[in-house]
């Protein structure tokens, strides 16, 4: 067998064995899961996250899941808990500690203040009858069949695996347990493409004087004035009654050049029913739209069709959105 094909075989059987790993898993789940997910989010305090070498490494990204979720939490490693930062538990907390084996020995002073101060303690263990699972108030079984995928048995590969899904299993549960919307993820991620993506179009568009809007009757001269100053390519058309009713582009004006354009009202002139968005519709369907239907602003109206603002594509280029 060449390099490749040995890479590639070898490859799929490690993930067919943490596939593996996974649906018995998913199979062993039972109450104490749904045990677990009501006693966090019952707590006062946060989900304190522990473990171990590669189970602390876990640990770090279960703890940065549940904070970005809803759930506040932080992570404690076990050897700094002995030198103080014991002190970073309360009472009103739930810890969770990780330890494939149960028997990670730096766990101990943390496990034994769970218990001196009944803080609830949560086990992510294989070892259904080590140390950690018998200390605990709510164990969370790793099935102990399911084999690591190193040739060796020994690395961690499979059993992190697990405890990871679980504990992204604990954070989905509990979003779904206190309806967490898409407007409180956004408030947790403010930066990067994840914030960008959930920016409202309320966010970006112009308002007020900054709106390009003329009235149906019109002069085709002062609507063209209005483009003009507002820079956005177009203006909206509105009703006696104050609806949008049609839009004037340049493309429009380019249509429409006569030498009796100046002198035409605006309703001859617009596209009747233009595209519109809601100031509350994420800003990234708005660039949709945009995309669309290559149109580069879009006017934004309230549920009577009145216009409560503009968007422009330069506006979502700037937000990181386009």
């Amino acid at each position: 067998m060449n390099p490749v094909d040995s890479d590639l075989t070898e490859a799929r059987r490690v993930l067919s064995t943490e596939v593996a790993g996974l649906n018995l898993l998913a199979e062993s789940l039972d109450g104490r899961f749904s045990a677990a997910v009501g006693r966090i989010a019952e707590a006062a305090g946060r989900v304190i996250v522990s473990g171990m070498g590669k189970s602390g490494l876990v640990g770090k990204k279960i703890s940065a899941t549940l904070a970005s979720t809803g759930t506040p939490a932080i992570f404690v490693h076990p050897a700094e808990a002995s030198h103080g930062d014991l002190g970073m538990i309360t009472p009103n907390d739930v810890v969770i500690c990780l330890s494939n084996s149960g028997e990670t020995h730096e766990l101990a002073d943390i496990i034994a203040y769970t218990r001196r101060h009944q803080i609830t303690l949560i086990a992510i263990t294989a070892g259904a009858k080590s140390t950690l699972a018998q200390a605990s108030d709510i164990l969370l079984a790793l099935p102990a069949g399911a084999a690591e995928a190193c040739p060796l048995g020994l690395a961690p590969t499979t059993s992190t695996t697990m405890q990871l899904a679980l504990g992204d299993a604990l954070a989905v549960a509990l979003m779904a347990r206190r309806g967490f919307t898409a407007e409180q993820f956004k408030s947790f991620h403010p930066g990067g493409k994840l914030g960008s993506r959930l920016i409202r179009v309320g966010d970006l568009m112009h308002t007020g004087d900054e709106v390009p809007l003329a009235p149906a009757d019109a002069r085709m001269e002062q609507v063209i004035l209005t483009i003009t100053s507002k820079r956005f390519g177009c203006a909206g058309i509105v009703d006696s009654a104050g609806h949008l009713v049609g839009a004037i582009t340049d493309g429009d004006l380019r249509r429409k050049m006569g030498p009796d354009l100046l002198n035409m009202p605006a309703r001859d002139v617009m596209t009747q029913g233009p595209r519109t968005t809601r100031a509350n519709a994420l800003a990234a369907e708005a660039l949709f739209l945009m995309n669309k239907h290559a149109i580069t602003a879009l006017f934004v109206a309230d549920d009577a069709r009145k216009p409560v603002g503009i968007l422009h594509i330069h506006d979502l280029l700037r937000a990181g959105v386009a």
